[in-house]
């Protein structure tokens, strides 16, 4: 959620930045090949969707955030942090549960602007490695132990950039890279390093594949 940052226990990431790197959409197989039946959901054998680069949390609206190896998400949101307790500037109205942005599009702000919110002050709580948040929304992934659903755009605001410091944050996060939020599905721990998994694709790229797969059944059945 947007609502500057201290690290605790957090990693140094300034190191880690990486020449060319960029959001890139990843995909766990066919969709439509599900072992339990369930069209929608991902086989047993794809590979992890993505990675938990850094997590972060504000304990009260305004605060700046603080970096965690571990959280613990439940339904409502994340232990500790500002939008569970219903502190968060925006509370009640306009909140989301987690919010997810992209390493990669951090990486790309710092490099085509100077400004480094690697520190967390793009106020989002996961950060995520080899996969394109907005690929998540209206999927249901498992994020460490815990599994969430993505549910919508977090596009930046005037009041991220304010508690940042700095000018020109909000229109860097701008074009996409403000990240997504989403909801608990099931409570869990997250911890970095963990994997991200989808394993319940979204409907529209469920029906795509239905729809190509029965496209392809006919095209052979005419020959």
């Amino acid at each position: 959620m947007d609502d500057g940052a201290t690290g605790e226990n957090g990693r140094d990431h300034h190191s880690e930045l990486h020449d060319g790197d960029h959001a890139t959409s990843s995909t766990t197989g066919d969709p439509t090949a599900a072992t339990t039946g369930d069209p929608t959901a991902a086989t047993a054998d794809d590979p992890p969707t993505g990675t938990v680069e850094q997590l972060f949390t504000a304990p009260e609206g305004g605060e700046p955030t603080v970096a965690h190896e571990q959280i613990t998400c439940e339904p409502g949101g994340i232990v500790g942090d500002r939008y569970y307790d219903g502190s968060g500037h925006y509370a009640p109205y306009d909140t989301c549960q987690v919010t997810l942005v992209a390493w990669e599009d951090l990486v790309e702000i710092q490099e085509t602007t100077g400004i480094d919110l690697t520190d967390g002050r793009h106020r989002r709580n996961v950060v995520v490695r080899d996969v394109a948040p907005t690929d998540l929304l209206e999927t249901t992934f498992r994020l460490g132990e815990a599994t969430l659903r993505g549910t919508r755009r977090r596009p930046p605001c005037a009041y991220v950039e304010e508690l940042a410091d700095e000018a020109g944050v909000a229109r860097a996060l701008g074009d996409g890279r403000g990240g997504i939020c989403a909801d608990v599905v099931a409570a869990g721990s997250v911890a970095v390093g963990d994997e991200l998994r989808v394993v319940e694709a979204d409907p529209r790229t469920v029906g795509e594949g239905i729809a190509a797969r029965l496209r392809q059944e006919a095209d052979e059945d005419g020959d």
